[in-house]
């Protein structure tokens, strides 16, 4: 039998209240706290980087992995748009790192063991939820992309990559579908961000629903508008440069970006009275 998370047995107990939605506290955030989460993030990454490569580099993996079906199916249009919009399922991808943040930030111990025991603490049907909305984006991510390119360039086949190149480089319909898709990507990114900038850190630490988790995140982005962009710009900044590095850099910054997630959170999102295990310790030590 599945132990009743300590977070819940408080809950059912009365011992602590989760407020309802409308309830819940949300403070502004400014660029200090961006950078100082960063700061919290890499320290994390630090302390255990053997661990936090292997997840890192399940980003990079899988780049590669989608990189090679798109060019053994011919269809090398798409590879930039699957590798690219990876990035959206990086607030689910990331919720271990958050498991791992929220121990050390309260001074308890992390070991391989504990990745098992993640979902323990977490509402798994709301990350469900949340989740298979995050993958149908994806897709849908996909077929906009796909569509933009028949519109510009046309479908023609198999294309030889420097033939490829050559036309998205150097003629007016490459130019269309290069600014085309770089505004349809900003639109797609900007949504997930706005509606998953805290929400999976939440349904991490407290047991609330997907919905709660989603207007919660929504109020934190229209609280704070300009210091969340900047959060998007760095994410989308520190992804591309990790992807350039022949993808290997990602596995440094995705565990860096998904600790620093969680301490956004906590900068963000008030927390209720009397929570369970949130005081860390002086060192703040694994």
């Amino acid at each position: 039998m599945t132990p009743v998370p300590e977070t819940h047995r408080l809950v059912e107990s009365g011992e602590i209240v989760v407020p309802e939605t409308h309830d819940i506290e949300v403070r502004a955030l400014t660029p200090d706290d961006v950078w100082d989460a960063l700061k919290r993030g890499f320290a994390d990454f630090r302390t255990k980087p053997s661990y936090m490569l292997v997840f890192g580099l399940f980003y990079p993996l899988g780049a590669a992995f989608a990189a090679g079906i798109a060019l053994g199916y011919n269809v090398l249009p798409l590879v930039f748009p699957v590798a690219s919009g990876m990035a959206l399922m990086g607030p689910f991808a990331a919720i271990v790192l958050y498991h791992v943040s929220r121990r050390r930030e309260c001074g308890r111990p992390f070991s391989w063991n504990e990745i098992g025991r993640t979902f323990e603490r977490t509402q798994v049907w709301a990350v469900v939820i949340l989740a298979g909305v995050l993958f149908a984006w994806f897709f849908l991510w996909l077929l906009a992309a796909d569509t933009i390119f028949q519109m510009t360039l046309g479908y023609a086949g198999y294309y030889e990559p420097r033939e490829f190149f050559s036309r998205v480089l150097t003629t007016p319909e490459g130019w269309t579908l290069i600014i085309a898709g770089h505004i349809a990507g900003f639109v797609f990114a900007a949504v997930v961000l706005a509606a998953n900038v805290v929400s999976f850190p939440m349904l991490l630490d407290r047991p609330v629903g997907a919905a709660t988790a989603v207007v919660t995140s929504l109020r934190v982005t229209m609280k704070s508008p300009q210091t969340v962009a900047l959060w998007g710009f760095i994410i989308a900044l520190s992804m591309a440069g990790g992807t350039a590095l022949f993808l290997i850099g990602l596995g440094v910054v995705v565990p860096v970006i998904g600790h620093a997630t969680w301490h956004l959170y906590r900068k963000a999102v008030e927390e209720p009275p009397n929570w369970p295990y949130t005081e860390p310790t002086r060192d703040g030590a694994v």
